[in-house]
């Protein structure tokens, strides 16, 4: 069996056996966190699913994962929703971020212990501007920082940017974001000088009163708490649009290393036709389907099952067929439990069902994190291994060790309640 992990690499656009920059068995991951202006919606956790299952899987082959998930709180966004809302940013950006946290819980998903944030960071993010300011590949323009990515050799190299779209003439874009997928063909702000509408939002630093920009956060929190090159960068595909190349260019400028050597994109949830978003008024939360009458780990599988580099569009109909789908899987797992009483967590995973079952869950995991295909060749062969002929021929230590392999795999799907 082929035991290497493939992984499709945005940055190569090629299926690549993943390996750590370093060798040995540290991997150091960097996942995109929400923006914490507003809640959450099922494509946001989509992707957080999608982390969390690889970060799962990684460590079930053994690797020892350093993962950093941040919190965006201070951006033009937020700031604004805070003033209209008669809040302070803290009072609303908490809110969002308890919602947050009660979201994972309910689906399973693991966060480090400690989420670094946009204001926690500012020192970081101030240390980086002046390098790039020193390096000349950050300017003054009035209160404000500008990046030049003229400056920086391949820039867009993420996206596949042709810079000879390029305009000749000097244009700078003071937003954080901007909506759409569109490239902002000039230098993007790094430091935002102390405005009148931000109020009380800013710091007194060494670059002067202002905030850092949201072009220069996750830099700051990556670098300050994973160092300046991971081996693994994920996020949404969103991202793709500008913001993964700002990181790769402000990092990179500072340290002269290749930031990352892996980008992972997850893609979007549709909702109808169109991806989920604000915009388009077709958001869904967790609590909506939950409400709907759908389980936590019916909705786990549902969005972890389609492939991370496919659109999943969720229907009413979909949503049922994936529901039969676990629940199938759920009943024939608590089969085989049943089988195997007073089994221990800890013991042997050896023996020829066990073998079986584990060797199905890694050939298509293994297959750029195929969770379709992995939970379907288990629920084969777990349906093969409880079959009742085959329970009364195998030992009491084979059930067990089934049940163990099983519970493994559990593991890293979290969706039979076995772990």
């Amino acid at each position: 069996m082929d035991t290497n992990l493939y992984l499709h690499n945005t940055l190569t656009r090629k299926r690549e056996a993943f390996r750590p920059r370093n060798g040995g068995n540290t991997v150091r991951m960097f996942t995109c966190g929400p923006s914490i202006y507003d809640f959450s919606h099922v494509g946001n956790f989509r992707t957080f699913l999608f982390e969390d299952v690889l970060e799962r899987y990684l460590e079930y082959l053994g690797y020892r994962v350093e993962r950093v998930i941040n919190f965006t709180d201070v951006e033009d966004k937020a700031i604004a929703r805070a003033a209209r809302t008669g809040k302070t940013l803290s009072e609303m950006t908490h809110a969002v971020e308890d919602r947050f946290f009660r979201d994972c819980q309910t689906l399973g998903i693991r966060l480090p212990e400690t989420i670094p944030r946009s204001s926690t960071s500012v020192d970081q993010a101030v240390y980086l501007v002046e390098a790039l300011l020193e390096k000349g590949y950050a300017y003054r323009h009035g209160m404000d920082i500008f990046y030049d990515p003229l400056k920086f050799k391949g820039f867009g190299r993420l996206y596949g940017l042709d810079m000879n779209r390029w305009p000749k003439r000097k244009i700078r874009f003071k937003k954080d974001t901007y909506p759409g997928k569109r490239w902002n063909l000039g230098d993007f702000i790094l430091w935002k000088g102390r405005r009148k509408e931000d109020g009380d939002i800013y710091w007194k630093t060494s670059l002067g009163e202002g905030r850092p920009a949201w072009n220069i956060q996750d830099p700051a929190m990556v670098t300050k708490h994973l160092g300046y090159t991971v081996d693994i960068w994920c996020g949404g595909i969103d991202n793709l649009y500008r913001h993964h190349d700002y990181n790769i260019a402000v990092v990179e400028a500072v340290s002269g290393e290749t930031l990352s050597n892996w980008w992972l994109h997850c893609e979007h949830v549709l909702a109808g036709d169109k991806k989920m978003s604000k915009s388009s008024g077709n958001i869904l939360y967790v609590k909506d389907l939950l409400e709907s009458g759908f389980s936590p780990h019916h909705l786990r599988f549902f969005l972890i099952a389609g492939h991370f580099r496919q659109r999943v569009k969720i229907t009413p109909a979909r949503m049922y067929e994936s529901r039969g789908r676990i629940d199938t899987l759920r009943e024939l797992a608590s089969r085989l439990r049943e089988a195997a009483p007073g089994d221990p967590k800890d013991g042997s995973m050896s023996g020829e069902p066990a073998d079986r079952l584990m060797r199905a869950f890694e050939n298509r995991m293994n297959d750029n994190l195929d969770v379709h295909g992995a939970v379907d060749a288990v629920t084969d062969t777990v349906q093969s291994v409880a079959a009742k002929e085959t329970l009364r021929g195998m030992s009491r230590e084979e059930k067990a060790s089934a049940l163990r392999a099983l519970r493994k795999i559990d593991g890293v799907l979290n969706i039979l309640g076995l772990t």
